[in-house]
C-alpha cells in the first residue's frame, strides 16, 4: 500500500483517506518522527500488590490514662485509699487512746481515765507526737487496706447482682462486705500488727518501765524484731483469726447499713443524698456496725500484744482469752475503749464514707470528658 504525505503548514506529517490506520500523528513533533506505529507491548514488570494501609496514630497516653481510672473497680480502689488516709489521721488521737484503753487488764489502771483526761495525760507525757504516734503506721496500713476493701466490695459485687446496676438486696450487702473485710484483712494485717505495738511502746504502763530500752525502733524495724524474735511469719499474723471474726462482720454490716441509710436519706428524684447527708449516714452505719463487732477488736488487740515482752497476756486460746477476761474483767471488759472509739468511729466512718464517693465519682467521670 502506498502512502500519499501530506506536509502541513505547521510541519506534521497527516494521513490521507488512503493512508494506513496504522499511522497516527504525535503531538509535538515534526516531520517524518510525528507518526509511529500504535503498538502495545506486554508490560514485563511483575504486578505489585496494593501498599498495606498506615497504621493508626498512637493515642495520646492522657485519654488512655484516663478511662483506665475510671474502670469502677480501678476506681473504687483509689478513692478507698484517699478515703482511708482521711479518715484515720482525723481521728489519730483516738484511735491511740483506743488502743492504750483496750490492752488494760485487771490491775493495769494506768490509763483507767476519762476520754479527755486520757488525751491530756497523753499530751503531757509525749506532746503531739503521743497524739499521733502509731499513725504514720496506721496510715501505711490503712491506704492498701481500704482500697482493697472497697475494690473488693466493688468486685464482689458485680457477681451478686443479676444484671449491672441493679443494686443489691441487704444480705447481699452483707456478704460481699463480709467478703470484702476479709481480703483486706488478709492482704495487710502484718501492719496492723506492727500499728498496735507502736502505739503501746511508748505509754506509761509501769510494767513496760521495767524492759530497759534506749529508742523506740521503728515500723520496719518492729516488724523485723518480731520475725526474728517471736517466730518468723506466724508472729507477724498473731490474732488474725479474732480479727477475722470481728472484721468480716463489721465490714460486712457497715456497707450494709450505710448504703440501706444512703437509699433512705436521698430525696425522691435524685439519685445522690447532699453531702450532710451522706456523712450521717456514714456515721450511723459505723457506729451501728463497730458496737456489734466491738469484742473481737478487743480480743484482736491482746492477742497481737500477747507476747510482748512485759505485758503479754499469755493466752493459749480464743477460747482461754475469753474465759479469763470474763472472769477477771467481767463482761464491760469486752467492751474496754468502747467510748472514745464511738467518738472516732462516728466522724472516721463519716469522713472515710463521704471522701471515698467524691473520689470515686471523680475518677469515674474522667471517662466520660473524652466522649
Amino acid at each position: 500500500m502506498s502512502l500519499d504525505r501530506k506536509q502541513t503548514s505547521g510541519g506534521v506529517v497527516s494521513e490521507s483517506e488512503g493512508d494506513s490506520p496504522s499511522l497516527r500523528r504525535i503531538p509535538g513533533l515534526t516531520g517524518t518522527h510525528a507518526s509511529a506505529p500504535n503498538i502495545t507491548e506486554p508490560s514485563t514488570l511483575p504486578s505489585l500488590p496494593p501498599p498495606a494501609p498506615l497504621p493508626p496514630p498512637p493515642e495520646p497516653i492522657i485519654p488512655q490514662l484516663r478511662r483506665t481510672v475510671s474502670q469502677p473497680v480501678l476506681a473504687a480502689f483509689l478513692a478507698g485509699g484517699v478515703a482511708g488516709a482521711v479518715s484515720r489521721t482525723v481521728v489519730s488521737p483516738l484511735e491511740r487512746l483506743k488502743i492504750l484503753f483496750q490492752i488494760q487488764s485487771k490491775g493495769r489502771e494506768e490509763y483507767k481515765l476519762s476520754v479527755g483526761k486520757g488525751l491530756m495525760k497523753m499530751w503531757r507525757e509525749e506532746g503531739w507526737r503521743g497524739l499521733m504516734r502509731g499513725n504514720g503506721t496506721n496510715c501505711i496500713r490503712i491506704v492498701p487496706y481500704s482500697a482493697v476493701q472497697f475494690a473488693s466490695y466493688s468486685f464482689y459485687k458485680r457477681f451478686a447482682e443479676r444484671s449491672p446496676g441493679e443494686g443489691l438486696n441487704p444480705f447481699k450487702r452483707l456478704l460481699c462486705g463480709g467478703a470484702a473485710g476479709i481480703t483486706s484483712v488478709t492482704f495487710t494485717y502484718p501492719l496492723d500488727i506492727v500499728r498496735t505495738r507502736l502505739s503501746i511502746q511508748s505509754a506509761s504502763f509501769s510494767a513496760l518501765r521495767e524492759v530497759p530500752r534506749k529508742k523506740l525502733p521503728g515500723m520496719w524495724a518492729t516488724m523485723v524484731l518480731m520475725y526474728k524474735n517471736e517466730g518468723g511469719v506466724r508472729a507477724l499474723y498473731r490474732g488474725i483469726v479474732p480479727t477475722v471474726a470481728g472484721v468480716a462482720p463489721y465490714v460486712g454490716l457497715n456497707f450494709m447499713v450505710y448504703e440501706g441509710i444512703r437509699q433512705y436519706f436521698t430525696p425522691e428524684g435524685e439519685t445522690n443524698p447532699g453531702h450532710l447527708r451522706r456523712l450521717a449516714a456514714g456515721a450511723i452505719s459505723g457506729a451501728v456496725a463497730q458496737t456489734c463487732t466491738y469484742p473481737f477488736d478487743v480480743l484482736r488487740r491482746r492477742f497481737q500484744i500477747n507476747t510482748m515482752s512485759g505485758i503479754g497476756y499469755q493466752y493459749k486460746s480464743i477460747w482461754d482469752a475469753v474465759t479469763i477476761i470474763f472472769a477477771q474483767e467481767g463482761f464491760r471488759g469486752f467492751y474496754k475503749g468502747i467510748v472514745p472509739n464511738l467518738l472516732k468511729v462516728a466522724p472516721s466512718m463519716a469522713s472515710s464514707w463521704l471522701s471515698f464517693e467524691i473520689a470515686r465519682d471523680f475518677l469515674v467521670s474522667l471517662g466520660k470528658i473524652d466522649r
